[in-house]
């Protein structure tokens, strides 16, 4: 087709110039130029024609080589282009039309191509710069600002060369690497801000200050401005949060010993309980391990300065009071001893040690502490008798049961059919079984105190008196009892001899008195719900003389002005020497031969 049109052009050409040859040809006859005139004339027209060939196919020929050269170019860009973006695939196509495409359809095929590329490129760099943009961020924020720019600078020309999707994918894993570094570093400096948040909050410190002393953004106002998360900060909290431990841990011994002194003052000065009340708070935290305490401003200074000017004060007070501490203490001391019948030490007693106080010869703190110490030697001593104690408390029980079963015996109407009768009788079976075991249980007493003597090396001391000399003048008197009471029962049978001969020679006769000579004024009665009736007082028969039993109660009572009130455990035998005939026969009567017999059932 291009071959038809160049021939038919060069016709149309060649016809034109002929007809131009005949016009000049014609114009040169006219004229009358000569041949050789024609033939230079013919010759510089051909010379002129070939030069503007010639310049034709120059141009033709640099419009090609340009072609070649815009051709190459694009080829060019376009394997850079598919290289950086790691586009292999696209270029083939091109290898198979290059010999049969002219270079104005190769250009114009490859142009598209190398704009898509270029579209795709840029949107890759955006992709690029987006990816790098939150990696240098987050870097920034782990490793600080400084060194990530330094390494940024240096791998850009390289990132630009390859914009490969394996190159994306490289730099997006990375960023999700850094993401979930800053999210468990972000974690841990907010578990760290909190812990600080606690620590000033017990403490009573500034928390903006303390994180602020740290790195700024951990409490800065400013909404775009991002938590720092580097090394740096996060070593700054740990060391921030040690200290405020040691802090913590220093207030709180501290705060103890205030506490310590603020009860050992109270209990001294016997604060009211809304005085305790107001340091409440504070006072709790004794029992409290140090993780437990968490109460805002607990551990303040204004606090443990409020709590140290309370003990201030009452140490005060205590200085003003203290004769009447002293005082308090020493009655504390003479009722424990009261209770465990030991003898009080002498030296500070009530009036001795007031007049120490009022010379000034003495300290009333040292008096004091001397008391306390006396009252803790005291309890020692007395955890050290309380085996024997317990002893003497069942020797005693035992003493008074004797005690009851005499006056019971002495009772004119115990056997009568009255209420709590059967229980009186129940009783006093119980307690003549209690009464043959006293015998055993003061020998076993007396074994008892002579070991703790030897082991002690000391004298068992009951309200002042040596234990074992009581329990020996309680035997004395308990064998003089029981040999008056053998004497008693002799003499009974004696006068029951005479009044039985008597009656055998004269004849019985009535005694006006005989149901009512030893009728006792207060008879038993049971109590309101039926149970153990009060225990009746005894009345003795005559005016002659008792034979009392020595108990430690009866020791105490004469020794010891606590023990006034306490019952003596004594019996008073029957004198019937004083008692008229008529008298013996209507007790005869009643009680049978022997006083002491149990009743017949």
């Amino acid at each position: 087709m291009l071959a038809i049109g160049v021939h038919g052009t060069s016709i149309r050409t060649s016809t034109t110039c002929t007809a131009l040859l005949r016009e000049l040809e014609q114009i040169w006859n006219d004229i009358g130029e000569s041949e050789v005139d024609k033939d230079r004339m013919l010759m510089e027209l051909e010379r002129e024609c070939l030069e503007v060939y010639r310049r034709k196919v120059d141009e033709a020929a640099n419009t090609k080589a340009r072609f070649h050269q815009t051709v190459a170019a694009k080829e060019a860009e376009l394997a850079t282009l598919m290289a950086s973006l790691g586009e292999h695939d696209i270029h083939s196509p091109i290898k198979i039309d290059k010999r049969s495409s002219s270079l104005k359809e190769k250009l114009a095929s490859i142009t598209p191509l190398v704009e898509e590329l270029k579209k795709r490129k840029d949107e890759r760099l955006k992709q690029f710069d987006d990816v790098k943009n939150q990696i240098e961020k987050i870097s920034g924020e782990i490793f600080g600002f400084h060194s990530v720019s330094n390494s940024l600078s240096i791998t850009t020309v390289e990132d630009e060369q390859d914009l490969s999707h394996r190159r994306l994918n490289e730099y997006q894993t990375h960023l999700r690497t850094l993401q979930k570094e800053k999210s468990d570093r972000l974690q841990k400096v907010l578990q760290c801000v909190n812990e600080v948040h606690s620590l000033c909050s017990v403490l009573g410190l500034d928390f903006g200050q303390t994180v602020g002393d740290v790195h700024p953004s951990l409490h800065g106002t400013q909404v775009e401005q991002s938590t720092n998360i580097s090394n740096s900060t996060l070593e700054g909290l740990e060391q921030t949060i040690l200290k405020l431990k040691i802090e913590r841990k220093t207030r709180i011994q501290k705060l103890k010993d205030v506490v310590a002194k603020l009860f050992e003052l109270w209990n001294l000065m016997d604060s009211s309980k809304e005085d305790r009340n107001c340091f409440m708070g504070i006072t709790s935290i004794v029992g409290m391990s140090e993780s437990e305490i968490t109460d805002r401003g607990v551990l303040s200074t204004e606090m443990i300065e409020k709590a140290s000017a309370e003990v201030d004060r009452l140490t005060k007070l205590k200085a003003s009071r203290m004769k009447e501490l002293v005082f308090k203490k020493r009655s504390e001391l003479e009722e424990i001893c009261r209770l465990t019948h030991i003898e009080p030490d002498t030296s500070t007693a009530a009036e001795k040690a007031g007049a120490l106080i009022d010379s000034g010869l003495v300290d009333p703190s040292e008096l004091l502490a001397n008391i306390e110490a006396q009252i803790v030697k005291v309890k020692d001593e007395a955890l050290s008798r309380k085996e024997v104690t317990d002893r003497i408390d069942k020797w005693l029980s035992a003493c008074e049961e004797e005690n009851w079963l005499d006056e019971y015996n002495q009772d004119d109407n115990r056997y009568s059919a009255g209420r709590g009768a059967h229980i009186n009788l129940k009783r006093a079976e119980r307690a003549r079984i209690t009464v043959a075991k006293i015998p055993a249980m003061v020998d076993n007493l007396i074994n008892k105190t002579l070991s703790w003597e030897d082991e002690k090396k000391t004298h068992f001391l009951y309200d002042g008196v040596r234990l074992v000399s009581i329990l020996d003048d309680y035997k004395l008197a308990r064998q003089q009892k029981e040999e008056e009471k053998r004497r008693h029962r002799d003499h009974k049978k004696m006068q029951d001899l005479l009044l039985n001969q008597k009656e055998a020679i004269y004849g019985s006769k009535p005694s006006p008195r005989k149901n009512n000579s030893f009728r006792k004024t207060n008879s038993y009665r049971a109590n309101g719900n039926g149970s153990m009736p009060p225990t009746p007082r005894r009345n003795s028969l005559s005016g002659g003389t008792t034979s009392e039993l020595l108990t430690p109660r009866s020791y105490s009572g004469r020794q010891n002005g606590y023990f006034k009130e306490m019952r003596r455990l004594s019996t008073a035998p029957l004198n019937f020497v004083a008692i008229s005939k008529e008298d013996t026969i209507s007790y005869a009567s009643l009680c049978g031969s022997e006083p002491d017999s149990p009743p017949q059932v």
